[in-house]
């Protein structure tokens, strides 16, 4: 296809750039950003209505082009302050009050200089209020209906004064009566729309807290804190694609197992066994490096998967947990409680199934426990071996 037929396609990284240059890359700066822009357009109305009066001849341009020009700079300001980050020093980011504030203020401004159609002008107050019931809460939305109300009595008392002909008090009274109506209703609004608010969040919290709780059960042994048999199958997969994709990143594998851990749940109770799990698991993950995974296998037993490391190295781990054990007592209540254990050690060959090597590991703590326990015998199996060569690494 010729490039003649091509349809023109936007830059999509311009217009990213662009968007990211007006309206922050930050996201909820952007939606802040936009909304006050947004509301620019009330605005905008303002200055397009006093045009018309001053054209049709129902206002002063005299007045019309100072209003012009604080209604832009407002525009401006709330642009520079919110789009410069000052606004992340307050408790609403969003500065919803002061911006619906100050919207109030220029328009009862205009609504005080457009002569005969003032009454246009208050349809822009009661949208204003539209826009701040979104981010207000109640006490924000009455202070807000409140100021307007009071700002709009001042304004009419004074046009009725001063300009009975454009402001005559019959008209004005009926404006306030609508306007008492109206901003009660909003300012109503704004409660339910707060309170629902409040609502969708709490069920946000909840859904995100049992998410989170699913996703530990799902991964994680609830006493413990270890990683559960299922996740641990995970890892073990991972580390096994990984070691075939690039040939090097080789394991180790390790079963450890609580010696005669029965005898403690028979004589303490298991309370205290369930105390020496956790406790014992706390240890042996403080022994083993950062790279290494440690698992709770099933009841006492636990799996723990060292990453690029020899079986001779891996033991050093191991033996670093066994020297912890010794040093001090694992239940302070229990002084006079020795708690040992046993392992089986080897290295994952990457030509066998996992399970395979997780045998070999099991019958290596099968051979520790037979010969006496409070031992790591190493399962050295090679490529080619028929039979597995174990070496008591450890005897006490």
């Amino acid at each position: 296809m010729s490039l003649a037929w091509q349809p023109f396609l936007p830059d999509v990284t311009m217009y990213q750039r662009l968007k990211e240059f007006v309206l922050s890359k930050d996201r909820k700066q952007q939606v802040r950003i936009s909304r006050s822009l947004t509301a620019a357009y009330v605005f905008l109305a303002c200055i397009g209505l006093q045009v018309y009066a001053c054209e049709s001849g129902f206002m002063d341009p005299a007045q019309a082009w100072p209003l012009s020009l604080v209604i832009l700079a407002n525009i401006l300001f709330w642009y520079v302050v919110l789009r410069s980050g000052l606004n992340l020093r307050f408790s609403d980011p969003a500065l919803t009050l002061p911006q619906v504030a100050a919207a109030l203020t220029i328009i009862v401004g205009a609504y005080s200089v457009t002569g005969r159609i003032h009454g246009s002008v208050m349809m822009l107050l009661a949208l204003v209020q539209v826009f701040g019931i979104f981010n207000m809460n109640l006490r924000d939305s009455r202070m807000a209906g409140a100021y307007t109300l009071a700002l709009m009595g001042a304004a009419m008392i004074y046009k009725t004064a001063t300009d009975p002909a454009n402001y005559p008090y019959q008209v004005e009274i009926a404006h306030f009566i609508l306007i008492a109506a109206i901003l009660p209703t909003i300012s109503t609004l704004a409660a339910q729309l707060s309170d629902m608010r409040a609502r969708l969040q709490a069920q946000k919290n909840e859904l995100a807290h049992a998410l989170t709780r699913i996703q530990i059960l799902a991964t994680r042994d609830e006493l413990t804190g270890l990683y559960n048999r299922r996740h641990m199958r995970e890892v073990m997969a991972q580390h096994q694609k990984r070691l075939a994709r690039s040939g090097y990143h080789r394991f180790c594998l390790a079963l450890v197992d609580l010696d005669h851990f029965k005898r403690i749940n028979d004589t303490h109770g298991h309370g205290i066994g369930d105390e020496v799990l956790k406790r014992f698991a706390a240890i042996l993950q403080s022994a083993l490096r950062e790279t290494d995974v440690l698992a709770r296998w099933g009841g006492e037993e636990f799996l723990v998967l060292m990453n690029d490391t020899t079986p001779e190295q891996a033991n050093m781990g191991l033996e670093r947990a066994r020297a912890a054990l010794a040093n001090a007592p694992l239940i302070p209540s229990l002084p006079d409680l020795e708690v040992s254990f046993s392992a089986g050690l080897t290295a994952y060959l990457d030509i066998e199934p996992l399970d395979v090597c997780i045998e070999r590991a099991d019958r290596a703590l099968y051979d520790a426990k037979r010969q006496g326990r409070h031992r790591t015998i190493i399962d050295l199996k090679g490529p080619g071996t028929d039979a597995p060569h174990k070496e008591a690494a450890t005897a006490h």
